[in-house]
């Protein structure tokens, strides 16, 4: 558990081969996975009206461009492996890096991993019935455990999302280079298919769509009751938790810093490329499915295929060709998490605060190999235990309290380095950040209020870190004490 020595010749070195194409391909494709297929039916059951869900979106796209925006700087201060790891370090203290990046590999990344790739294995079983949650291999029992259901046992579809970030981590094991092309072809393939169903909405409206229906901004919660003052203010924030979601991974692209060229101008300008792009993408697919379906078939719609059910509407095999779209989506956005993810545990190894192993390159290949099976390893027990959506509903809480905490950071740093270079600044200085602060904050006390199952559980990981990082920090200083006699 003790951090490795600097680098030796038996130990490989980053390579700075991601161009700005590149970092804004892991920005893209990290955050267009399947939630913006499905995630539409719950916000629209929750706000009851096409309108406000526009609005939902809407407001999830303009704080993920302004958070966006304001990383850039950060990103521009520290161009090295470890990302928000690293800012989060500097801003306050070596235990808040390791908050989160303990945060991010137990549940965050890693549950992202299991969730995606089930995904993945739940949409090919459209095309082969044999892949699914329910066709168990073996099922023992269900585990209660407070309010999650713990299934012993094994499914096809679990094995199948076991096999691809098996298969997508092996690759990212040979070197960057095979990485990288993996990401470029599927975030072009998946952004293109945004695009289509895009025109397709456009082009095939249908009069009975709800974007022409009366009462377009009239909201309207369960029973059909109308949603006005503080209950429309709660139901849109708290609708905005399958957005966010949605939109997130956009940061990824700061954990993989060390390996982009001329990363002090790359990285913030992936940063706005990336995330801007795909959040106008999202709010014009939600116009595309509001034209093409009645507001109730959104709400509606069976398993939450709202991009199915609107592709439907046009061809026949509409539902078919959706299918093999998200497909090529989860298997992108499983790649550039897969791809990003051990960087940061790479920066936390070397810092002394995880396995040793991770922080250590191969010697031809340059990258974090240890670091990538470490992660595999565990999303793949996430996958069998059945908890990944538990938990990573339960952490959405603490990932905004750390997406607050380090645009704080911007704040702080300027008073704490102000002669630390910053070939680019926060956007909007100081009004956008403060803004996005206040946006993030407001959303916290709504979940904290009305959906307090998902922030206690999330807080509870992240406090369990503190004694961890302790005990890791402690057996680092005994390690180096005893290599020194």
């Amino acid at each position: 558990m003790t951090a490795p020595d600097s680098a030796s010749p038996r130990e490989g070195k980053f390579v700075r081969a991601l161009g700005l194409f590149d970092g804004t391909a892991i920005v893209a494709g990290g955050m267009i996975g399947s939630g913006i297929f499905i995630v539409s039916q719950e916000i629209a059951a929750t706000v009851g009206s096409g309108g406000w869900l526009l609005l939902v979106w809407t407001i999830t796209a303009v704080m993920t461009l302004a958070v966006a925006l304001s990383y850039g700087e950060l990103a521009a201060m520290y161009p090295e492996a470890g990302g928000q790891y690293v800012y989060l370090r500097e801003a306050y203290s070596p235990l808040w890096g390791f908050l989160y990046g303990w945060t991010l590999f137990l549940v965050i990344q890693s549950g992202c991993l299991a969730a995606v790739g089930v995904a993945f294995a739940k949409y090919l079983g459209v095309l082969v019935p044999g892949i699914s949650t329910r066709n168990w291999l073996f099922h023992l029992t269900d585990l209660k455990v407070g309010a999650m259901t713990i299934p012993i046992g094994v499914n096809t579809a679990q094995l199948v999302g076991i096999g691809i970030i098996a298969l997508l981590t092996a690759n990212n094991c040979i070197n960057l280079k095979a990485g990288k092309l993996v990401q470029a072809v599927f975030t072009v393939a998946k952004v293109l298919s945004l695009v289509v169903i895009i025109v397709v909405g456009f082009a095939f409206g249908r009069a009975d769509s709800a974007l022409h229906a009366p009462g377009f901004w009239t909201a309207r919660g369960a029973g059909g009751v109308p949603l006005e003052g503080l209950a429309l203010f709660a139901a849109v924030w708290v609708a905005m938790i399958g957005s966010m979601f949605s939109a997130d991974a956009w940061n990824n692209v700061t954990f993989v810093a060390a390996e982009v060229k001329d990363p002090r101008k790359n990285v913030g300008r992936s940063l706005i490329l990336g995330a801007g792009g795909v959040v106008v993408l999202y709010v014009l697919v939600n116009f595309a499915y509001l034209n093409l379906l009645p507001f109730d078939a959104i709400a509606t719609a069976p398993e939450q295929r709202v991009a199915a059910a609107a592709m439907g509407r046009v061809v026949p095999w509409g539902a078919l060709a959706i299918s093999v779209v998200v497909m090529v989506s989860t298997f992108g956005c499983l790649n550039g998490m897969i791809l990003a993810g051990p960087r940061l545990y790479y920066a936390m190894a070397r810092d002394g605060v995880f396995f040793a192993a991770a922080g250590r390159l191969g010697v031809r290949s340059g990258v974090p190999v240890k670091g990538l099976v470490i992660q595999g390893v565990w999303s793949a027990v996430l996958t069998l235990s059945g908890t990944y959506s538990d938990l990573l509903a339960y952490v959405m809480f603490a990932a905004l309290l750390f997406y607050v905490l380090t645009i704080a950071g911007i704040f702080i740093l300027r008073r704490k380095a102000p002669r630390l270079e910053r070939p680019y600044r926060a956007w909007g200085y100081p009004v956008v950040p403060a803004l996005y602060i206040l946006a993030a904050l407001t959303m916290m006390v709504v979940i904290l209020i009305y959906k307090p199952l998902y922030t206690w559980p999330g807080l509870g990981i992240v406090a369990l870190g503190v004694p961890v990082y302790f005990v890791w920090r402690a057996a680092r200083r005994r390690s180096a004490s005893s290599a020194a006699r």
